[in-house]
């Protein structure tokens, strides 16, 4: 799986690695919450149905203090949490914001203005998103592009691609 380029332009870094199994993900997941560069970034997560976008997501969400069941936004599009964010550096208030979106089901990219995400995604706060390309030309420009490829052996090809100067600093 490739990411595609965001209208025309280079990515900063592009990284490449392997998730073996499920705890690589998750360990992964820990190391990315510990960047402060993550309270404001737009996350894209690209690959097939049964990936592991939402599992990524998933353990993430709990890396940074979010408790009990994520839901995948499947059918709601959207899922929100707001958790105590003290233990990434910041000058910022200490809650952090975070929208999971999931636009698989999105048929008509015009649907993003009827639902008002474009004040979602001018807020602060962290932004997940599961198939932007269904959104089509209305998502900013992502931080950060995570590719997921499912390998035969149920491992995880994965292919990081910063956009910005903040995905490049979650990358470093």
């Amino acid at each position: 799986m490739t990411v595609p380029l965001i209208a025309g332009r280079h990515p900063l870094i592009v990284k490449k690695m392997a998730w073996l199994d499920e705890a690589a993900t998750r360990s992964f997941a820990q190391a990315l919450a510990r960047r402060p560069a993550l309270r404001g970034a737009l996350i894209e997560l690209h690959g097939d149905l049964g990936a592991g976008k939402t599992t990524f997501v998933r353990h993430l969400l709990a890396s940074l203090g979010v408790q009990g069941r994520v839901k995948s936004p499947t059918y709601a599009v959207v899922e929100t949490y707001t958790v105590d964010a003290s233990g990434l550096e910041s000058r910022h208030n200490q809650e952090l914001n975070i929208w999971h979106f999931d636009f698989y089901r999105f048929n008509d990219a015009r649907e993003w203005e009827e639902a008002g995400f474009r004040d979602m995604f001018a807020s602060p706060g962290l932004k997940l998103v599961e198939w932007p390309e269904k959104a089509g030309d209305h998502l900013p420009r992502p931080d950060l592009a995570i590719a997921i490829d499912m390998l035969p052996d149920e491992s995880r090809s994965i292919t990081l691609t910063a956009y910005s100067p903040t995905g490049a600093e979650l990358l470093t």
